[in-house]
């Protein structure tokens, strides 16, 4: 990880906006130029600032250090929202392991190349914020499993940042719609062993399994404990809104062209590019997964189709049953956009009315 101390300063050169408090931990973004053209690199440098007088413990996966693998910016383009077009990654539940240490008083600054993630090669102004959200942003307790007694936040965001961009296209062109490739109900695969494939198809065929039960549960309008231990208090709306997504995920792996990447050597359990259906990426945790039950392989292909903006746009809020099941009760709003919710109804482990 490349992190370099700036001992609280942003360099001269660049322009850069405040920042919003979080816990004692600041966040603002800056860019070298407000006007760029069609060749020039959409980068901004994310600098985190502990401002208090105690450590901060930063969930990873929400930091731009590293690889992007969430969502970790809110980008406009002439008012409107441009999409996240980078990975959603599936994950266990994280534990003190998976938390940066933010020393009081020390900043922290990576440089993010954005196009990589956004469409942004249609010309008109742009606005940029850093801002990522999660249940579990900060830790409750430290590296050495002390509790850390304070009330955490689940936002760390700057404030927005403001762009003219010449890009390639057009300024009102439309922003291009994502590539359907066609095909009935096939399974093919990408670096995968004989092995895998046949773990695989065995995947695919537990998941439209379990697909099929929610979909049975769900058009037969149940309102059990099922459906509220992961979706939380009963509404027609947020009802509807479930129908619609299972239906579309049980139509994806009945009638879609699925490809299965085995390529990837990441410890988490799958990725996808949630522009790109209906290819699912599978990582390590994915071939020690039990094929049903909790966290399983067939569940896992839920969770990754769920995020697929053809199929029902989820994001990653919180990971884990625990955490889950408790978005159910604390924000069924996000509990319906949360991949691993959809999951866990679909593998129904402990089985629920």
């Amino acid at each position: 990880m490349n992190w370099k101390n700036l001992g609280g300063f942003v360099l001269a050169a660049s322009f850069s906006l405040g920042a919003y408090a979080a816990d004692g931990l600041t966040a603002s973004i800056s860019m070298d130029k407000r006007a760029l053209g069609p060749r020039d690199d959409v980068v901004v440098h994310v600098t985190l600032t502990n401002t208090s007088s105690v450590p901060q413990y930063l969930l990873k996966w929400h930091t731009p250090f590293g690889d992007i693998e969430e969502s970790l910016f809110d980008v406009t383009r002439d008012g409107v929202k441009v999409e996240y077009e980078g990975m959603h990654a599936k994950r266990p539940a994280p534990t003190a392991a998976d938390y940066y240490v933010i020393q009081p008083g020390k900043s922290y600054k990576a440089n993010v190349e954005l196009s990589q993630m956004y469409n942004m090669s249609i010309s008109g102004d742009y606005t940029i914020r850093y801002s990522t959200k999660s249940a579990k942003l900060f830790s409750n307790v430290d590296p050495a499993g002390k509790a850390v007694d304070k009330k955490q936040s689940d936002t760390l965001q700057s404030e927005a940042l403001s762009i003219s961009i010449e890009g390639t296209l057009p300024r009102g062109t439309l922003s291009k719609a994502p590539t359907q490739p066609q095909g009935v109900g096939s399974l093919s695969f990408n670096k995968c062993t004989a092995s895998q494939q046949a773990d695989i198809v065995t995947a695919k065929s537990t998941a439209q399994s379990m697909t099929n039960d929610a979909n049975s549960y769900l058009g037969a309008n149940k309102t059990g404990q099922r459906y509220t231990k992961w979706f939380g208090t009963v509404t027609s709306s947020r009802y509807s809104t479930m129908q619609a997504h299972f239906t579309a995920i049980k139509d994806a792996f009945d009638n879609k062209p699925v490809t299965v990447d085995c390529g990837c050597k990441k410890t988490y359990y799958a990725y996808v590019y949630p522009t790109q259906p209906y290819t699912i990426y599978v990582c390590k945790a994915f071939w020690s997964a039990p094929m049903s039950g909790t966290d399983s392989k067939g569940g896992t292909l839920i969770h990754e189709m769920s995020h697929f903006n053809v199929t029902a746009g989820t994001d990653d809020h919180v990971y884990g049953q625990t955490a889950a099941a408790n978005l159910a009760i604390t924000n069924p709003d996000q509990a319906i956009d949360n991949a691993d919710n959809h999951e866990y109804f679909g593998e129904n482990t402990p089985a629920l009315p």
